[in-house]
């Protein structure tokens, strides 16, 4: 169903794909085993999905990722309107869970989310054609 709906396409053969379905996959799960509701589901997917598209279409480093997380997360625990569209809906404990996985699954790994999406490699040959 992941695969649907980030309509990916070239699933097996496409390491960036395969390497994307993991991360938001992975990110679903972690979000269910700590008990979610579906709006918070909803939010932590769109974290998941904001930290990602900072680095990888507006080729944000760690560091400033990292400041755009921070103001993302600034709301939580506030008692302001869920209505706003923030991120107020987490817990302060639920906040540094987000943080800490984020930091494991994500910013740990940085480098590697970089070069997967700014560096040029070359096409494997498969077959004759």
């Amino acid at each position: 169903k992941m695969e649907e709906y980030l309509n990916l396409t070239q699933i097996k053969t496409s390491l960036k794909e395969a390497i994307l379905l993991d991360y938001y996959t992975a990110g679903f799960w972690w979000a269910k085993e700590n008990n979610f509701s579906l709006i918070q589901l909803s939010g932590f997917m769109n974290l998941l999905n904001f930290t990602l598209e900072n680095l990888s279409g507006k080729h944000m480093t760690l560091g400033d990722n990292l400041k755009e997380l921070e103001r993302a997360l600034s709301g939580i625990g506030e008692t302001e309107s869920e209505e706003r569209g923030d991120l107020n809906l987490f817990s302060i404990e639920q906040a540094k869970a987000i943080i800490d996985y984020l930091v494991t699954s994500l910013f740990k790994h940085y480098k590697a989310y970089e070069y997967l999406f700014h560096c040029r490699r070359e096409e494997p040959v498969i077959s004759n054609e």
